[in-house]
């Protein structure tokens, strides 16, 4: 193994943790992460509407997590994971922090990077337009989606998806997101 995910992720990490999970990412598990943040946001009487900006890019951050996840290395610690993933939930000073972490195979990072690109080098009325497109003519991709959780996540947080892919082995890499989610926009 060329490098700690555990530790790595816990260092890029800042803000005060509001959830933290590390481990299989199940549809049960979603529900369960969705509730408690949602539960944990009314408590800290957070804006009802960064409140529902959050739980949104929560979802499709999720989703993505759950379907685009690819298998975990074999050596790696959690053997068990069929769908191995990070999660971590922050409030940071201007809002809220949500970093994902999975593993992706070393042959689709760099298309995986180029969409990224894309996503970030684009004005909101361009990534508006192209979530458009996508709703209108998406294909259903192997892995069950249609392409359009990033640029969902970009439109509605109106803000940059910050991420980096650390390679893990000859075949795997770790896939960062990092997420701001703000009043913004």
């Amino acid at each position: 193994m060329s490098f700690d995910v555990e530790k790595y992720f816990s260092d890029i990490t800042g803000g005060s943790p509001i959830l933290h999970f590390k481990g299989n990412i199940d549809a049960d598990l979603i529900n369960r992460m969705l509730d408690t943040v949602e539960e944990k946001l009314v408590l800290i009487n957070e804006d009802p509407k960064l409140r529902k900006k959050v739980y949104n890019v929560l979802v499709e951050s999720l989703q993505n997590l759950y379907h685009h996840v690819d298998k975990v290395p074999e050596g790696f610690e959690d053997q068990t994971a069929e769908r191995f993933g990070i999660f971590t939930l922050l409030k940071v000073n201007d809002g809220y922090k949500i970093i994902t972490g999975n593993f992706v195979r070393n042959e689709g990072v760099n298309e995986l990077e180029e969409k990224l690109k894309r996503i970030n080098s684009s004005t909101h009325e361009e990534i508006t337009e192209l979530y458009k497109f996508i709703l209108n003519h998406q294909r259903i991709s192997s892995k069950g989606g249609g392409g359009l959780g990033l640029v969902d996540i970009a439109r509605k947080t109106g803000n940059k998806l910050d991420y980096l892919f650390k390679r893990y082995d000859d075949n795997n890499s770790f896939f960062y997101l990092n997420i701001l989610v703000d009043n913004k926009k």
